[in-house]
């Protein structure tokens, strides 16, 4: 049995689990907590020569302050295509086109729609805690196979609960990610 194996598997389980985390934080920007971020318009593509572009290589996107966020595409041509794309992104906000740049004002959030989005975090949240256990279990079954081939009943044990204290950190990890999130959408 080479101990280089386990070593492999538990490594594997935390690099997956730290993908799980990056994906959560790549998420909650997208979720609009009321104050502008230019994360929100991450996701939206616009037909650029023919091929879809994400609107930050097109455009330069900044903040005008807090519900405020700018958009001046370096080609001026460019303004009806990324505004049908924020349209059709249907984030909840309608693009102001002053022929120069597109603005977009964000509408203060009604306690409903804080709840809304909250709960969409939360799902989110919990779609990452799911992946962490799921992880959790591959690696615990990986440890258990390595034990059939070998390893010791001991260095097992203690390899899963290695792997469960890994888990445990990383959920811990979602949590306060969700924490954070929270107060960012209850503070505007």
């Amino acid at each position: 049995m080479d101990p280089e194996e386990l070593e492999l598997v538990m490594d594997d389980a935390e690099l997956s689990m730290k993908k799980a985390i990056n994906h959560l934080e790549v998420e909650l920007t997208k979720i609009r907590a009321g104050k502008a971020n230019p994360g929100m318009v991450d996701g939206i593509f616009v037909e650029y020569y023919g091929s879809p572009t994400p609107v930050a290589q097109v455009a330069n996107i900044s903040i005008l302050d807090a519900r405020t966020i700018s958009i001046q595409p370096w080609e001026k041509n460019m303004l009806q295509a990324i505004e049908r794309a924020i349209l059709q992104a249907n984030i909840g906000i309608t693009p102001q086109n002053d022929g120069n740049q597109i603005r977009l004002f964000l509408p203060p959030l009604t306690e409903e729609r804080r709840k809304e989005l909250f709960k969409k975090a939360s799902a989110e949240g919990e779609q990452s805690k799911v992946a962490i256990r799921n992880i959790r279990r591959d690696a615990i079954e990986e440890i258990k196979r390595l034990q059939k081939d070998g390893l010791s009943k001991d260095a097992a044990s203690d390899a899963e609960e290695s792997v469960q204290q890994t888990t445990n950190r990383f959920i811990a990890l979602v949590d306060k990610h969700l924490a954070a999130k929270e107060k960012e959408m209850m503070a505007v």
